[in-house]
């Protein structure tokens, strides 16, 4: 079966629905050139503001957590927006658009009055930019300003904002990128639909604190002594991504561009069933490089074939039918644990968890090895989470 990989996001098409977030990887023009060499469908410029906005970086910048041997669960970064202004990007937008026409260049951009959001637009426009990405969603440092989450986190600042911003543009649409460090992500959402702009990104970082130097007692990432509260991305933040690009989709009537968490081609199904059309990535390549573009191609399409779909557009939102109210929930829906003996290797976690966490439903024998008591056990599920060799599933049981 031929698979066609490519999507359409507000009215503009991608050739396939990777996207390279707006980070370091996108810093400078030839960063840009080497990923579409590489194969992403799309790449968007680190945030640029006009050149009276000060940028003032520390160092470093960035720390990354690891949990049980995994290096890089979670990356915690306390950067800011490009030291690139928008003028040094002009001329090379116009090259990189000659020498990729098929690929999709959208800029991000970052003001703090209405006059700078607009001479951004138009300048940009006219250099031939494909597409405007708006930050209203930076969780550290531009925030301070008036600027960031700020706005993102005011339903009525983001209307207003994103107004400003689609009424400069002529021809070319405008996304706006949500904050996760709201209440209600819908809410804002459905100001930037009230607003006439075309899109939304979900999500940006989540605001967090990585952690202490035990030593030092300084957080982490140290600037000397010291350090400060900033943007958490990574694997361990997709679920918090998905509830908050589910939630938009089965919500407001708004196109969605996917960003948080993803890591290989399993990721990004989930966003597309969540409802996403394009899926962003700037933690994973920054790990392993453009080259995991090999990766996520391949896997999608071969899901796809495997699934008997010709195209992406078969995967978009169709997990959202799935996503319900609690109370909507089967309370008749039985389920047990049950251990594959022959995969067991009698290591006592799924008993002990079982024992302190549960419903002491996994007994053990002298042998160690383990069975289920049908009687205690409720069907929690959690003891499958436990099991280092994945030998637990949770099957059907009728009593």
């Amino acid at each position: 079966m031929a698979v066609d990989l490519s999507v359409k996001f507000c009215g503009v098409k991608f050739p396939n629905p990777f996207v390279l977030a707006a980070a370091p990887p996108t810093d400078n023009p030839d960063m840009i050139r080497r990923g579409f060499e590489a194969g992403w469908g799309g790449a968007i410029i680190k945030t640029l503001s006009v050149a009276a906005e000060p940028v003032s970086l520390v160092y470093p910048m960035m720390a990354g957590l690891s949990y049980k041997g995994q290096r890089l669960m979670g990356l915690e970064n306390i950067d800011l927006i490009s030291e690139h202004k928008v003028d040094e990007w002009l001329p090379e937008i116009t090259k990189i658009k000659k020498e990729f026409p098929d690929k999709v260049l959208i800029a991000s951009i970052m003001a703090s009055n209405k006059e700078d959001w607009q001479d951004l637009v138009h300048r940009l426009e006219d250099a031939g930019i494909d597409m405007i990405e708006c930050s209203f969603s930076c969780p550290h440092g531009m925030p301070d300003r008036g600027m960031g989450s700020t706005i993102g986190q005011n339903p009525e600042l983001t209307e207003r904002t994103a107004r400003w911003v689609k009424s400069a543009a002529r021809k070319i649409p405008v996304i706006i990128k949500l904050t996760p460090n709201v209440t209600d992500i819908v809410a804002v959402a459905r100001a930037v639909k009230k607003s006439g702009a075309d899109g939304v990104c979900a999500i940006n970082t989540v605001k967090g604190l990585l952690g202490f130097d035990l030593d030092t007692w300084t957080p982490y990432p140290k600037v000397g002594n010291k350090s400060t509260y900033g943007g958490y991305s990574g694997p361990a933040i997709k679920p918090v991504a998905l509830k908050c690009v589910s939630e938009i989709c089965n919500n407001v009537d708004i196109p969605v561009t996917a960003v948080g968490g993803l890591w290989d081609w399993r990721d990004a199904v989930e966003f597309l069933l969540a409802g996403a059309e394009t899926v962003q990535s700037c933690t994973a390549v920054m790990a392993m490089g453009f080259r995991i573009i090999d990766d996520l191609c391949e896997g999608l399409s071969n899901y796809l074939e495997y699934k008997e779909l010709d195209s992406v557009r078969g995967l978009i939102g169709k997990g959202l039918k799935n996503i319900v109210k609690h109370e909507e929930l089967s309370r008749e829906n039985k389920v047990r644990a049950f251990v594959d003996q022959e995969l067991c290797i009698k290591c006592d976690i799924c008993y002990v968890a079982c024992r302190d966490g549960g419903h002491q439903a996994i007994e053990r024998e002298e042998d160690r090895t383990v069975k289920v008591n049908n009687d205690k056990c409720v069907g929690c599920g959690f003891c499958p989470t436990t099991c280092p060799v994945n030998c637990i599933d949770m099957v059907p049981y009728k009593g």
